[in-house]
């Protein structure tokens, strides 16, 4: 048996694809074959993408979508249906974190935001592919969670809550959607050098305290989630589901 990694003829959906790892990703998927559908708030950033991956030789097609919001998100899937009638991969990467602080001091808007986008935006969305890929024979889904799903960071609560929702949350649609051929994992990254993470990477004080955790040493660069997506979402993983994948740098070891 040759791993093959191919995704020729493959739709795939990013979310939170303007940036950071879910730009790598993208342009991962698009590299292998894939044609991308990108997706985040602002349609501007995902334009620039989309023009990279083309000029690259690749497929790409841009549309604006707010995770949080659920006629957005039905916009969107409308303009997947119009344009592709089908969907094969999804890679749920959009994310949200307003609120650094101790949970004592977390307010209703800061948890509802979080919660939206992080839990409700990601299930509703992972719901719409999931029924596009049974009817289309089967597909792979992937959760960008984090590693603060299974070990919450201080001062990141709502957000820690979150991401392990997001690990639960892959482990049901796994369970319910093997029979239909559709696969569902989680990414669990570890700290990586974002402009989402910025608040922890560019605080001198802050790596000095998180560093020494890493028995790597370093931050991870966003293409180095890439390359594990991309397993998650081709055949080379045919016989994974309701798997977590940790890319972490050995924090959890």
């Amino acid at each position: 048996m040759t791993v093959n990694f191919d995704l020729t003829g493959k739709v795939a959906l990013v979310t939170g694809s303007s940036r950071g790892i879910g730009e790598s990703i993208a342009k991962t998927l698009a590299s292998y074959g894939a044609e991308v559908i990108l997706s985040s708030r602002k349609l501007e950033s995902l334009k620039k993408v989309e023009e990279e991956i083309i000029s690259d030789g690749g497929k790409a097609f841009s549309v604006a979508c707010h995770s949080g919001e659920m006629d957005q998100i039905e916009a969107l899937f409308e303009a997947i249906k119009g344009k592709y009638g089908k969907l094969d991969i999804l890679v749920n990467n959009a994310a949200t974190n307003p609120f650094f602080g101790d949970v004592l001091s977390v307010d209703e808007q800061a948890w509802d935001k979080t919660v939206d986008v992080n839990m409700k935006g990601y299930f509703f969305i992972a719901q719409k592919a999931a029924k596009m890929m049974v009817g289309h024979g089967g597909g792979a889904i992937v959760n960008v969670a984090s590693i603060n799903g299974i070990r919450p960071a201080p001062m990141q609560g709502v957000y820690s809550i979150t991401k392990a929702a997001v690990i639960a949350m892959t482990k049901s649609f796994a369970k319910e959607l093997a029979p239909f051929k559709v696969r569902v994992n989680a990414l669990l990254p570890g700290i990586t050098e974002t402009k989402f993470s910025a608040a922890m990477t560019k605080n001198p004080d802050l790596m000095k305290v998180i560093l020494p955790s890493v028995p790597m040493g370093r931050v991870a660069e966003p293409d180095e989630m890439a390359g594990a997506v991309l397993y998650l979402v081709s055949e080379a993983s045919s016989y994974v589901t309701g798997s977590t994948l940790v890319v972490d740098g050995g924090m959890l070891a």
